[in-house]
């Protein structure tokens, strides 16, 4: 029976470090992947009728696009940067891009911290499951957040630009006009953003069969508390007694 007990508790011990490790990468590949979504130049990918500039990227800060110069004589081509700035006309769906993808970027590092400090307490054999579930909470929080702030961003750009009437304009000394445009491509940022919203919750539900065995092995630890005191009693009242020297 102590056998089978002990086997039990094996399985459980790794069965949560199961939960912690796989939710602990899931939500580092999701911040890792939200900072290249942030940087991505793919945000929106116009094509134009010109034969200065065919291609311009569009990123959330930045704009690119390859400009062909003469150099010694010989045609070359070099990919110019734009910063993306007040003189640009900034549509609402693209101004909330930037919002939306800088604070989830802001506070997704913060779950990598939670998510180690849990860890670290597991790995140390501290009897703290209260400490662990209140970083776990935290965690469940600042992912559901970014996760909402990632969604949003993406299916707004892409809906926006492919379904709807953007005004992102660029500025007047641009070397394209907008009038030109005669192509919109798509891009990786929607589906990198699906998949950084996919593992931001697969993260959630790791942490979330993390705090239910959490809270089990709580209950199990005042419960064996409870017996270890109540026994602690019993031994304390079985001695002998002074007045008849017999055993009560």
């Amino acid at each position: 029976m102590d056998h089978f007990t002990l086997n039990t508790k094996r399985f459980a011990g790794v069965k949560e470090w199961i939960f912690r490790v796989t939710g602990f990468l899931c939500s580092l590949l999701s911040s890792g992947l939200g900072m290249i979504l942030a940087s991505s130049k793919y945000w929106r990918l116009w094509e134009f009728d010109s034969k200065v500039i065919q291609l311009v990227y569009i990123g959330l800060w930045e704009a690119y696009y390859h400009c062909e110069v003469n150099y010694s004589g010989t045609g070359t081509k070099i990919l110019v940067h734009r910063p993306v700035n007040s003189t640009w006309t900034i549509s609402p769906e693209f101004q909330c891009a930037r919002n939306l993808i800088f604070l989830a970027m802001l506070i997704k590092p913060v779950v990598v911290f939670f998510t180690s400090a849990a860890i670290r307490v597991s790995i140390i054999k501290a009897s703290v499951p209260e400490i662990q579930i209140v970083c776990y909470k935290c965690s469940i929080f600042i992912l559901i957040l970014s996760s909402i702030c990632t969604i949003i961003s993406v299916t707004w750009n892409h809906v926006a630009d492919f379904y709807g009437e953007t005004t992102l304009d660029f500025p007047p000394y641009f070397p394209v006009k907008k009038e030109a445009l005669i192509k919109k491509h798509s891009t990786h940022v929607f589906p990198l953003g699906l998949l950084t919203t996919t593992l931001s919750l697969f993260s959630i539900i790791m942490f979330i069969f993390e705090i239910r065995a959490l809270r089990v092995k709580r209950k199990l630890n005042a419960q064996h508390a409870y017996t270890q005191s109540e026994d602690s009693t019993i031994n304390d009242g079985s001695g002998v007694c002074p007045m008849c020297q017999q055993t009560t």
